[in-house]
């Protein structure tokens, strides 16, 4: 009698969306360094509210210094994810960012990440975040 072993891996759709499901955990955990180390060296941020493009770690990570002991959290309403190929996925959709306050305001937004995998890695390449609109009548 033989026995076969299998390895059971995740196709890039799931790869990237693991990668966007931690950048929401790390968010809302306040864990700065976790956050800013899922990016890539050279990855390009726009911000929510931010007015200009942060590119590359050390300006993600001014972009997000706010963040340690903020109380801020992030929870995903919907997502995306479109395959470009073996290494690279674009995730969209929907989240909302809020704080752990009292009478806070929750901010619905959007996002587009593109994950890619280099080296063996996942990491964000590049992500765009904006205020929702409200729906029109």
């Amino acid at each position: 009698m033989s026995t076969f072993q299998t390895t059971v891996t995740a196709g890039p759709a799931e790869d990237a969306s693991t990668i966007i499901d931690r950048w929401s955990a790390a968010y809302s955990a306040n864990d700065h360094d976790l956050l800013v180390s899922l990016y890539a060296p050279d990855a390009i941020l726009l911000g929510t509210t931010s007015p200009i493009i942060s590119r590359g770690t050390d300006a993600i990570r001014k972009y997000f210094d706010m963040l340690p002991n903020s109380g801020r959290r992030n929870a995903i309403t919907e997502r995306h994810i479109i395959v470009l190929g073996d290494d690279a996925v674009v995730g969209t959709g929907f989240y909302t960012f809020s704080r752990a306050v009292e009478n806070d305001t929750p901010r619905p937004s959007r996002f587009t990440m593109l994950v890619v995998r280099r080296d063996g890695r996942w990491m964000i390449a590049h992500h765009h975040s904006s205020p929702r609109p409200e729906a029109q009548p």
